[in-house]
């Protein structure tokens, strides 16, 4: 199979209002993962800079309810620091290096703002989907927060971002803030209240793409052949191996979100 280039799919929203949102075949996973550290600056201008035309990047809040880009509810792995993200103020999870894990060459990038990497993406011309990744307890919060970012920032002009989110209270705001906005709901085994009942948490979200987890598709086919069924445009998470990729898209999958911008080249 032919894959073809990541800009070459225009999907129209079959449960919109002749809204239409030109989606590529790989969306970047946190900017470009494997290449530069997840969810900075250094890591969406990686991505733009290989031609992505879509990233994923995770916002939560930190203690004094600023809209940072990071996924862990701790700062071990990405910063070396100890401790929980909501228990750290902005003015100090800035100071904070999120390179270093990653190679030398990426010592002393920091943990964006919100403001920073939107500035970025609008800069670059890249499309959005932000996921709304709550620490415990600040679902709503989070939320509102970074989407009132989010509606401030973005121009008018653009095509909107997608908004996910694991956390049905989040897109529920999402749905009331920015209606406009399409929403996607995240949906894997790993995060159990997900998968109860959802077609009816999709439909009562509105949800216009279903991203479902890779090990769906490795571990069960029938629940695959679930979201198949569905008029919900199908993006899966996170897919590094090419062969797959060209399985899901085969399948009727129209989008990928993999760490590897240059898989499908």
């Amino acid at each position: 199979m032919n894959t073809g280039s990541t800009n070459d799919n225009v999907i129209v929203f079959p449960k919109g209002d002749n809204t239409a949102l030109r989606l590529p075949r790989l969306i970047g996973h946190r900017g470009a993962r494997a290449y530069a550290p997840e969810n900075t600056l250094a890591s969406l201008h990686t991505a733009a800079d290989m031609g992505v035309e879509w990233v994923e990047l995770d916002v939560k809040l930190s203690r004094d309810g600023e809209p940072i880009i990071f996924h862990d509810e701790t700062l071990e792995r990405v910063t070396g620091a100890s401790g929980l993200v909501a228990d750290m103020d902005w003015k100090d999870l800035k100071e904070l290096d999120a390179g270093a894990h990653f190679s030398n060459s990426f010592v002393d990038e920091r943990i964006p703002h919100l403001e920073q990497a939107l500035d970025v993406i609008i800069d670059r011309g890249i499309g959005l989907n932000l996921e709304i990744k709550p620490c415990p307890g600040r679902e709503k919060e989070t939320a509102e927060i970074a989407l009132d970012w989010l509606s401030r920032s973005w121009p008018d002009d653009v095509p909107p971002p997608i908004i996910s989110s694991f956390q049905l209270v989040s897109l529920e705001m999402s749905l009331m803030m920015i209606p406009e906005y399409p929403r996607g709901y995240l949906i894997s085994p790993n995060e159990e209240q997900t998968v109860d009942n959802w077609q009816k948490k999709a439909e009562h979200l509105d949800v216009k793409t279903l991203n479902f987890d890779l090990s769906f598709f490795k571990d069960n086919p029938e629940m695959v052949k679930e979201f198949l069924d569905t008029d919900y445009t199908l993006m899966c998470f996170t897919v590094n191996d090419l062969s797959q990729a060209e399985e899901l898209f085969d399948m009727g999958v129209t989008s990928i979100f993999s760490d590897m911008p240059d898989l499908l080249d």
